[in-house]
């Protein structure tokens, strides 16, 4: 899914994040970031045992002069005239159907398109979009979306009429073409034509203090009358809602226009392991038996210098590019009942990684202290999208009898010194030399963006990391 797009995407946003101003005294804070988690709670409209479905989200924002991402949706501005704007765009499609087919099925996916986006006032905008799928599969939106604020609260009303295509409208509300769990192998055929349908809702920000935000929001869409009628729909009506915290720019302070910090590019190299984040950061890490490799380079665009009033925490907006490297066959034997094996003999399987490349976006915080030299111990979050899913991952899906995702949430550990002092003359450049655990998870079946499984796979590294 997406094998297309998340190359393009994420390739895209690093071309344009190192375009940004990068110099100190021209890097200033953005209009708005954070990042922000909770659980998203959808009602199914499909005929199925159950009818609701939850997710855990992490969430990413992020507004500059040219790149742009808030929660679901991101792009970048093309360009602007008079009160026009127009935007390239991707954006998170959730496909709702019982937690226990999602791993099968995998209908959510992310949809590319362009934005004309017409500013009515500073509060009031509208948008036209044209989208499609990973398949081509289009439709065409338009939306009002209105801000409201008073005090610590922000509400932003919105409504979405959707025309969509036959084969999107035949896909993701027909079903057509997908697996029926209850009647494997055979797949659904439900062609309804195209269709249109009407979202309204409400999005909040409460600000709490400083940099923490509670958030929410709640939608209800209409189904046309066609479409609600179609065999594979119980309920023309259906809503979703949602409820998180995050950290964001503080709204009682305007963007600095200039920040202290300077960007900076990481290369690293890491060799697979696996043990759990926990062993690895205790370490007490086991070796990969097929000895997974992999090398790494990273941008880090400065968005913030202090959180919480400290002065030493710095957060850097993140994209990189992952090689990971072609090792050895390998084979394991799954026993009846073992994993992916549903057979009565034993099953030996042979992996035979090739190289493979995998994407990064991420948020990434600094903490720096000295002792007796500066040292940062570091955090990030974000995405990760891999083309092919490495062996380590593989080998860990079949033992736990789950099908693998391309696209899961991405942690990252590190703890560095600065070498600048001694090896740089230039006091406003650093080098710094650190190890780090690159970790990519799954959230524990709690989110159907990663395919509702559990697991992943951790690569200790050694890297150097050098700001200007």
């Amino acid at each position: 899914m997406n094998r297309r797009f998340w190359p393009l995407v994420l390739g895209v946003v690093g071309a344009v994040l190192s375009a940004e101003p990068s110099r100190a005294s021209e890097t200033r804070e953005p209009n708005d970031w954070g990042i922000a988690a909770g659980f998203r709670n959808a009602s199914i409209p499909f005929a199925a045992a159950e009818d609701q479905v939850s997710d855990f989200i992490p969430l990413m924002f992020y507004d500059g002069d040219r790149f742009f991402i808030r929660g679901l949706t991101g792009g970048v501005k093309l360009f602007k005239h008079d009160d026009w704007q127009f935007n390239l765009i991707g954006r998170y499609r959730y496909f709702d159907i019982p937690a226990e087919y999602q791993n099968l099925v995998r209908g959510d996916g992310t949809d590319v398109g362009v934005q004309a986006k017409y500013l009515w006032n500073e509060n009031l905008e509208s948008n036209i979009e044209l989208m499609a799928d990973d398949d081509g599969r289009y439709y065409a939106a338009f939306d009002a979306r209105y801000k409201w604020e008073s005090g610590n609260w922000e509400l932003f009303p919105y409504a979405t009429l959707r025309w969509k295509s036959s084969k999107f409208n035949n896909r993701y509300f027909g079903l057509d073409g997908f697996v029926n769990p209850n009647d494997l192998p055979n797949r659904i055929d439900n062609k309804i034509g195209s269709a249109v349908d009407l979202t309204v809702g409400g999005e909040l920000r409460y600000h709490v203090t400083r940099n923490l935000y509670l958030l929410g929001r709640a939608q209800f869409t209409s189904l046309d009358g066609k479409t609600r009628d179609s065999a594979s729909i119980v309920d023309g009506t259906y809503s979703e809602y949602y409820l998180g915290f995050g950290f964001f720019s503080d709204k009682t302070k305007p963007p600095r226009d200039s920040l202290a910090l300077r960007p900076y590019v990481r290369v690293a190299y890491g060799w697979a392991s696996p043990s759990n984040i926990g062993e690895i950061l205790r370490l007490n890490a086991e070796s990969d038996p097929q000895e997974n490799r992999m090398t790494s380079i990273f941008y880090g665009h400065p968005i913030a210098d202090d959180l919480f009033g400290l002065q030493d925490l710095d957060l850097y907006f993140t994209t990189g590019l992952v090689y990971h490297l072609a090792s050895d066959p390998y084979s394991v034997t799954l026993e009846p009942g073992e994993g992916i094996n549903i057979g009565d003999t034993p099953l030996t399987r042979t992996y035979d990684s090739q190289p493979t490349p995998e994407y990064i976006l991420g948020i990434k915080a600094y903490y720096s202290f000295h002792w007796p030299f500066l040292w940062r111990v570091g955090f990030a979050e974000g995405l990760s999208y891999i083309r092919d899913v490495s062996n380590l991952e593989q080998r860990e899906m079949d033992e736990k009898g789950y099908r693998a995702s391309n696209l899961m949430n991405y942690l990252d550990f590190t703890l560095d010194a600065d070498l600048g002092p001694w090896l740089l003359k230039d006091p406003d450049r650093s080098l710094f030399l650190g190890i780090g655990v690159h970790h990519r998870s799954s959230i524990f079946e709690q989110s159907s963006s990663f395919g509702r499984i559990k697991g992943g796979s951790n690569y200790p590294s050694v890297y150097l990391q050098y700001s200007w």
